[in-house]
């Protein structure tokens, strides 16, 4: 049985891209679509929100001297490339999907219009939100907190490349601390990459959970909105 009956699902556009350098791995998106479409079979209501830095990432834009706004609307165009491309592969496996976009693109995608996505969820249709915010200076992290409260969902879950929050970065230094649990401030004064510092903020001052976890082990997207114990739970003091 499921843990939460609505979640919002946050991917980053890296996590599409698996050992490649650039784009999409077909079979990775495939598993990805896979789990998504096992917890919409299990009722859970399921927003995701996108990245887009497999395609081109809007601080990256920066280095290259194209102006700020201008490439976080660049990097919020990838997020649609990505998007499209989920919802390809979950209506092949039969899951009603529908791509929401802060950005209009009606020839490809409904605009984001609060009361129609809520509709969208009633229906158990699983929601793709595209073109995070609609505005440059903020992340797709925050996109996705933003959206979670707006839906109502009752958690977080950020997917990622390692199996929580630790002190350090894993990969790089083995004897960085893995975290179980954490206070949104801990978070904010360790400085923790988790999540981007505004969309932390956003999380604790409407008190909605955040659970990190690893993107890439076999059903832990189904595993953690079963509420299984998966990740690193952020949440208010404890």
């Amino acid at each position: 049985m499921p843990g939460y009956k609505r979640v919002l699902l946050k991917l980053s556009g890296e996590a599409l891209m698996g050992d490649l350098s650039f784009g999409i791995d077909p079979s990775v998106l495939d598993r990805i679509a896979g789990e998504i479409g096992a917890v919409a079979a299990e009722g859970v209501e399921l927003g995701v929100v996108i990245g887009g830095g497999n395609f081109f990432r809007g601080l990256s834009g920066i280095s290259q001297g194209i102006d700020r706004a201008s490439a976080d609307y660049m990097g919020m165009l990838s997020t649609i490339l990505n998007a499209l491309a989920l919802q390809s592969l979950l209506e092949k496996k039969g899951v009603s999907t529908r791509v929401l976009t802060a950005l209009e693109m009606r020839a490809l995608a409904e605009p984001y219009i609060r009361r129609r996505a809520m509709r969208h969820l009633e229906k158990g249709r699983v929601i793709i939100f595209a073109g995070g915010t609609g505005n440059p200076y903020f992340t797709t992290d925050t996109a996705a907190a933003l959206r979670a409260m707006e839906i109502g969902a009752e958690v977080v879950l950020k997917a990622t490349k390692v199996d929580g929050i630790y002190s350090d970065d894993p990969r790089k230094n083995q004897n960085a601390e893995r975290f179980v649990e954490l206070t949104y401030l801990e978070v904010l004064e360790k400085k923790l990459k988790v999540m981007d510092s505004t969309a932390v903020s956003l999380c604790m001052d409407n008190n909605l959970p955040i659970i990190v976890f690893d993107l890439y082990a076999p059903d832990n997207i189904v595993r953690v909105v079963r509420g299984e114990p998966v990740g690193t739970l952020v949440r208010q003091g404890f």
